[in-house]
């Protein structure tokens, strides 16, 4: 079965506020989604929704496939290097190919860094390393370009584009432009309750 997301009427409250109501998305394979919006109006909140870790206060959202979220939270174990951070995950998700995302994020002289140590930046390509090593279908992706310098965002791009080229699906909330292919703009503020 192909993979498929579907957010149908989503509204999202967080405390007393109402940020966002009678939001609807579909994205099949290729799909690609940039989510724009100023900070504090749910962008954030929306992928966490998508992905299952946040109740919608009305609507519902139904996928098929694995998801893979990056977002502020690394999920790597600070104290360990790099290195044998990832390979935690490489066992648990069952990755043939590390090697790949090391390469084409430019993390191998980093594998023995503490991942502590890293920049924001690296960390961050960690993250879309571990992404890319779990071999989901649909990619949510919370402001992927923060602390990135020009050439590893273009990288991200270029990985973004491979994905849903090879029939992925991608989510991206950012404020920032972000080349998708064939991609699609949701403005966040046109939902604003």
């Amino acid at each position: 079965m192909q993979a498929q997301l579907i957010a149908t009427d989503i509204a999202c409250r967080r405390g007393d506020r109402l940020l966002f109501k009678g939001l609807s998305l579909a994205c099949a394979p290729g799909d690609a989604v940039q989510v724009t919006g100023s900070n504090g109006v749910g962008k954030s909140s929306l992928i966490r929704i998508l992905a299952g870790l946040l109740r919608p206060f009305a609507g519902e959202v139904s996928s098929v496939g694995g998801i893979g979220l990056v977002d502020e939270r690394l999920s790597l174990d600070p104290n360990l290097p790099l290195g044998r951070a990832l390979e935690f995950w490489e066992r648990l998700d069952g990755c043939r190919d590390p090697g790949r995302a090391l390469e084409v994020l430019q993390l191998e002289p980093l594998l023995d860094v503490p991942v502590r140590y890293l920049s924001t930046g690296q960390k961050k390509r960690a993250a879309l390393a571990r992404l890319l090593n779990r071999n989901c279908p649909i990619w949510l992706l919370d402001e992927p370009l923060n602390g990135l310098d020009t050439q590893a965002r273009k990288s991200v791009e270029a990985l973004v584009a491979l994905h849903c080229n090879g029939g992925g699906i991608t989510v991206v909330a950012s404020h920032q432009p972000f080349a998708l292919p064939q991609g699609k703009t949701l403005a966040i503020e046109d939902y604003a309750a």
